[in-house]
């Protein structure tokens, strides 16, 4: 059984484990060559018996290599695949780790899912699968978990690595025998281990529209073998006896995205998305956060506000199922290990799960939970991630200013180190008055190190004036700093160098 640490391809270090089947695993993991988050999927051959195992080994990776081809933003983008070469014998996928909320907890979370939403879900997908399609591949699993929404609104597209190559002649894949795809989506002909095509994923589409409309897929029962049945044999609900604000040109679309012949539904996505495009919102602004009519709406806007947490997961699953204590003096361990090899992402990911743990642990005042935050707020800081760290650092500062005062050197710093976030975050009026706020403590010290922060401090605050466009005070601050940082240091070294170079920029110093 694969376990956390394990390194695929002597390059991908599995994390956590979000999900299993009987095929195979979902993990979270990181590049050790590039530093980054991606997804793992394992597919294992020997759930599958006989020839069938060679068969899986051989059209996997020819599909991995073809679907790597498809150019599409609403895609997920495969970094790699092939097979593990270890002892365990399983093919491997490597996927872009996507940050987001995965379309069944979307829906969950949304309910009654707004009308226009499930349009603007619905015409992002054709899009998608349009790309697919004319590779041609047909994804033969589109479902809610397989879909992501992201901050922007967009959609990712996820689970290609298991979609059917169109080609009549290779054998159809199965695993007990049943066709590879989920019984609440699948069409009837997938059903029957009849020829798929596009229109196959068009039907899948069109119980997804009808759960998002209905709150619920058109056909359940208490076993797949009654699900496909179902299928088969009975007709949908129209939407609007459920939903009666539904238009009715949107009800009459997914009725005929549902029809039991395939040469009944739409002939193609780019048809679906023609019927769709009369319904989407046109003007207006986002609801709030993965709003998915926001690239109708505000179209090629940038990104809103992305100041939280990644997703703890890289593709939609269940909860994650490794429920094993973490270590933490492990998880120290690790993280040391990963600083030293320049391995900030993953260090960070480690401190922040790491934390809670800890704090259950030793206590949330013990001193061992206190040096971990300072290292997650350090390392978060180091990788480049200002948003997150500011909350971590403003708490830290405060934490220590209660106990040894608000001159306490410790103090001091967590208060500059978040004054430098908020610089970073383009955020200049509140860096400035926190470095404002800063400059009399380090000035009143006596110290050489403060002296120099003070120093530094200035210079940053005249950066920030210019930044504002408050140039009179700006270079009174510089022309100030200047002459001093030449008392202290000389006037060659590089310090009061920078300082002169902006005052020439700014035409105060000649020459």
């Amino acid at each position: 059984m694969s376990v956390s640490g394990r390194v695929i391809a002597g390059r991908y270090e599995l994390s956590t484990l979000i999900g299993q089947g009987g095929m195979g695993q979902v993990w979270t993991a990181y590049d050790q060559r590039l530093d980054r988050r991606v997804a793992v999927k394992l597919l294992r051959p020997d759930k599958v018996a006989g020839q069938e195992a060679d068969e899986l080994r051989r059209r996997f990776v020819r599909e991995c290599r073809v679907t790597a081809q498809v150019d599409h933003p609403g895609l997920v983008t495969v970094h790699d695949a092939g097979s593990a070469g270890d002892e365990h014998g399983d093919l491997f996928l490597v996927m872009q780790y996507v940050d987001g909320s995965d379309l069944a907890d979307h829906l969950a979370e949304h309910d009654p899912y707004p009308w226009p939403w499930a349009v603007a879900v619905a015409t992002q997908l054709c899009a998608v699968l349009s790309a697919v399609h004319a590779v041609p591949i047909v994804h033969r699993d589109l479902k809610p978990r397989n879909v992501m929404v992201k901050p922007d609104g967009t959609l990712t597209v996820l689970d290609l690595g298991v979609a059917s190559v169109m080609d009549s002649d290779t054998t159809r894949l199965t695993h007990t025998g049943s066709p590879i795809g989920s019984p609440a989506y699948m069409a009837p002909e997938q059903a029957m281990g009849g020829a798929v095509g596009p229109y196959t994923d068009i039907y899948a589409l069109g119980v997804l529209l009808h759960e998002l409309l209905s709150g619920n897929v058109p056909f359940a029962g208490a076993t797949a073998l009654g699900v496909l049945h179902r299928h088969l044999y009975e007709p949908p609900l129209p939407v609007r006896q459920l939903r009666p604000e539904v238009p009715e040109a949107l009800e009459a679309l997914v009725l005929r995205m549902l029809a039991k012949d395939p040469q009944h539904r739409p002939a193609s996505t780019q048809e679906v998305y023609e019927a769709l495009v009369p319904l989407l919102p046109t003007r207006g602004n986002p609801s709030g956060p993965l709003d998915p009519t926001r690239p109708f709406l505000r179209p090629s806007a940038p990104w809103p506000d992305r100041a939280r947490t990644p997703a703890a997961q890289a593709v939609p699953a269940a909860a994650p199922v490794d429920h094993r204590k973490p270590d933490v003096a492990q998880a120290v361990d690790d993280v040391k290990r990963l600083l030293g090899e320049g391995r900030i992402t993953q260090a960070v990911d480690i401190l922040g799960a790491i934390l809670p743990a800890a704090a259950q642990e030793h206590g949330e005042n013990s001193s061992v939970v206190r040096t971990l935050r300072k290292q997650y707020a350090a390392t978060l800081m180091d990788d480049g991630q200002y948003r997150r760290a500011l909350p971590e650092l403003r708490r830290l500062g405060d934490e220590r200013a209660a106990e040894a005062g608000v001159a306490d050197p410790a103090a001091l710093q967590f208060r500059y180190d978040a004054a430098q976030c908020l610089e970073q975050l383009g955020e200049p009026a509140a860096a400035l008055a926190e470095y404002r706020a800063l400059l009399p403590y380090y000035e009143n010290q006596y110290a050489t190190t403060d002296r120099e922060i003070a120093l530094e401090v200035r210079r940053r605050i005249g950066h920030l004036l210019l930044a504002l466009g408050d140039r009179t005070a700006a270079q009174d601050m510089l022309r100030a700093l200047l002459y001093d940082a030449e008392r202290v240091h000389g006037p060659a070294h590089a310090f009061p160098g920078e300082i002169r170079r902006t005052l020439h920029w700014l035409g105060q110093v000649r020459g």
